[in-house]
């Protein structure tokens, strides 16, 4: 069964913690998120944001998983990490704090590697949410979670640089939309030899829930999106496609072939290669050299707080969303860019 059917009962306890998200998106949505479970891979600032921001939203359960330790670049943005932490296993040294945040959500850490984990746990979820990751594992996650009908997630912030990926299959939500209104034919009072009545106060527009569907690309298909510049309407929808869309392709495939993410203590090294890998990208994607600056070598080492935290709200945002089944999700990228602080949501491999 999954996120789209299951419903829990609110206990007056939860009822009163979650007063004002019921008022915001209703009780049956709130039902619906009491009752998902939630798998979170990666524990690095980004997910420590979007840990966070789930477990505040009164889910049923959260997995934290990560076979890594934590360093002293944790400190840059990965505050459920306390400094007497380091050194210590990621997700173990953020259970404590992450369950702080909410007594009423079940966290569980687990130090697995996810490529060591079977389909059958991956489909044991009703989300799952990574970050970290590369390519390689990404796109074996979204094939295992297409076959279980599980919400899935991608997301990374290197540097200034930051992207969500959703897939959610065939996706059914509900939206609110305002009813059509009916023109009325009014005989004026100028018409009538009376002068004109002030005029009356402008009423809200009454609205209706509305039943609507989304079918998402898969992240294969994303990822491998070609465009055909010689055409119009090539070009035209290039102009909608972000360039951090390939500075992101860029960095996971750096992350895929050194399974590592670039690093300050290999500084020069790290950046001629993504120097490499740029235009290798941008060759693959059938783009001009315009389309990537070459100086996004510059912007792209650690976790930048500020980042991850608008990344990581979005994501949460979108996990809330989609199990809530409320409002239209994004469908299928964002991306961000702090050296213009612009967020961008754009459709890719559809």
């Amino acid at each position: 069964m999954t996120a789209d059917t299951k419903e829990e009962n609110i206990t007056e306890d939860e009822a009163a913690l979650y007063d004002r998200q019921i008022r915001l998106w209703g009780l049956d949505a709130q039902r619906r998120l009491r009752a998902a479970s939630v798998l979170l891979v990666g524990l690095r600032g980004l997910g420590a944001e979007v840990a966070k921001n789930i477990v505040l939203s009164g889910i049923k359960s959260l997995t934290l998983l990560d076979p890594t330790v934590a360093d002293e670049e944790d400190s840059m943005s990965q505050f459920l990490i306390p400094r007497s932490e380091v050194g210590k296993n990621r997700a173990e040294a953020s259970l404590e704090r992450t369950q702080l945040l909410n007594p009423m959500v079940k966290v569980t850490a687990d130090t697995s590697n996810i490529d060591d984990k079977d389909d059958a746990f991956i489909k044991s979820f009703d989300v799952v949410c990574a970050t970290g990751c590369g390519t390689t594992t990404l796109k074996r996650l979204d094939r295992v979670c297409q076959e279980g009908a599980v919400k899935f997630y991608a997301g990374d912030v290197f540097g200034f640089y930051g992207f969500m990926f959703a897939d959610l299959g065939t996706h059914e939500y509900a939206e609110e939309v305002k009813k059509p209104k009916h023109a009325e034919k009014n005989v004026s009072s100028e018409e009538e030899g009376e002068p004109s009545p002030k005029k009356a106060k402008v009423e809200e527009p009454e609205t209706t829930t509305v039943k609507k569907s989304m079918k998402f690309p898969v992240l294969e298909d994303a990822l491998g999106a070609k465009f055909d510049s010689s055409s119009s309407e090539g070009k035209k929808k290039l102009r909608q496609i972000p360039n951090t869309f390939f500075i992101t392709k860029v960095l996971l495939e750096f992350l895929e072939q050194q399974k590592r993410r670039p690093a300050s203590s290999s500084l020069e090294g790290d950046k001629k290669q993504l120097s490499n890998l740029r235009k290798q990208t941008l060759d693959t994607s059938g783009v001009s050299d315009n389309k990537m600056p070459e100086d996004f070598t510059e912007y792209c080492f650690g976790q930048l707080s500020p980042v991850c935290a608008v990344v990581g709200g979005i994501l949460g945002q979108e996990i809330i969303k989609a199990v809530s089944q409320k409002d239209a999700p994004h469908n299928n990228f964002f991306f961000y860019s702090g050296t213009d602080d612009g967020g961008f949501v754009t459709s890719i491999g559809s």
